[in-house]
């Protein structure tokens, strides 16, 4: 489990392409030397297993699955990517509760800092099927960070970003066109899960209580 706090900022050295798997090499200074074989490390949100690790960087097997179904297929050799380690069982919990396991891919439509200020606003479009459990004021992991909505309007999310978030990511490095991981918050989906088991056969309508004669 993840928070989205990003921890280090790596960079792409290297994608090897062996049948329909990828082999991914991110090169880091300090998250490195806490990785042993077997690891889980979020990269740009995506929650991947360190295989081989060096002084100065790691190196991760893709599935076909996930190259398809995330924001990896745009990254290139020295394309910036977020890092985070597992939260620790003791440690303090910040962001929310990420999984690194992407529910689909946005699109960047604008990154801009806000006019007299050092914030920056970042517009991106979601999959429609998602925007049920995006609410103003809550939750979204985008490229695995933990950021807060400042409002929706259909399938258009707008998010405000503070200079620090701006410096230790990637998001400087996106523009429009770009695809982004997302993570909706997970306790939106397990609301929704129970309210379906819930739900009556036979549910109260408006319709129904006029025809009895309510």
């Amino acid at each position: 489990m993840f928070t989205g706090i990003i921890e280090e900022l790596g960079h792409v050295a290297s994608i090897e392409t062996k049948g329909q798997q990828r082999r991914l090499m991110v090169t880091s200074s300090r998250l490195v030397k806490e990785l042993k074989q077997g690891d889980s490390i979020s990269v740009s949100g995506v929650c991947l297993t360190a295989v081989n690790i060096s002084k100065s960087s790691f190196t991760c097997d893709l599935a076909q699955e996930t190259w398809l179904r995330t924001s990896f297929s745009r990254i290139k050799p020295n394309a910036q990517v977020n890092l985070e380690l597992p939260m620790r069982a003791n440690g303090r919990f910040d962001g929310h509760v990420v999984q690194g396991h992407v529910d689909g891919v946005g699109t960047v439509t604008s990154f801009e800092q806000v006019r007299d200020s050092n914030d920056y606003l970042l517009q991106i479009n979601v999959p429609s099927e998602l925007t049920r459990y995006i609410v103003a004021k809550g939750s979204l992991a985008i490229e695995g960070i933990s950021l807060t909505v400042a409002a929706i309007d259909g399938a258009k999310v707008r998010v405000a970003i503070i200079p620090h978030t701006a410096k230790v990511t990637n998001l400087r490095s996106l523009k429009a066109g770009d695809p982004v991981n997302l993570e909706v918050d997970v306790i939106a989906k397990y609301v929704e899960k129970m309210l379906a088991a819930e739900k009556p056969k036979n549910p109260v309508t408006i319709e129904k209580l006029v025809r009895a004669g309510f």
